[in-house]
């Protein structure tokens, strides 16, 4: 039904080469093969207009719409969606897409704005934000004394490299200063 239509409106707009591009998968994956595709033909200029049924047959969100249409804009692709009355290629298509930009920022802030309010109400009521420290510190300090490097404590016990750097950094260095350069000449002479 959505072909028929789409064929349609592009022999009444005189466009007569057309190519479809055709997801299974629901708009709201964005890994979908076709949508790569269509993105990827567009990137290269094979595309001078994107005709889709409805909006909600391409994007998942406002904000996917919006960094969408202002990619296309940039390379100079046009887009025009049937069902939504969308015509990039008049005035008002573009007017109608500038106001969506707007509602899509608008609604960007809103969520910042409960975010941070949100953060600060937690913080009041004394809660811990951020993630869980791993109590491995003790562990870390184990495999230090017996000789592993930062690298290999993080390998072993499955802890970022800044795990590691914070139970260390202010750990007595009895590994460094065990070898240092005079004792580390004195254990070459006693090899030779």
């Amino acid at each position: 039904m959505q072909k028929e239509e789409l064929k349609a409106y592009c022999k009444s707009r005189g466009w007569d080469d057309l190519y479809f591009y055709e997801d299974i998968a629901s708009a709201t994956n964005s890994k979908r093969s076709g949508l790569k595709e269509l993105l990827s033909d567009a990137g290269g200029r094979k595309i001078d207009v994107i005709l889709i049924w409805k909006l909600d047959r391409l994007f998942r969100s406002l904000k996917d719409l919006v960094v969408t249409l202002t990619e296309l804009e940039e390379i100079g692709v046009v887009l025009v969606s049937l069902r939504d009355q969308i015509d990039m290629t008049t005035s008002s298509g573009r007017l109608m897409v500038h106001l969506l930009g707007a509602f899509a920022q608008f609604e960007a802030d809103l969520i910042k704005s409960r975010v941070k309010a949100g953060i600060e109400k937690a913080k009041r009521d004394g809660k811990k934000l951020g993630r869980p420290r791993l109590n491995k510190e003790q562990e870390i300090k184990a495999l230090r004394d017996k000789g592993y490097s930062y690298g290999q404590i993080q390998m072993k016990l499955k802890v970022s490299k800044g795990a590691v750097w914070r139970a260390l950094q202010n750990y007595p260095k009895n590994l460094s200063e065990s070898r240092s350069p005079s004792n580390q000449n004195q254990r070459v002479k006693n090899e030779d």
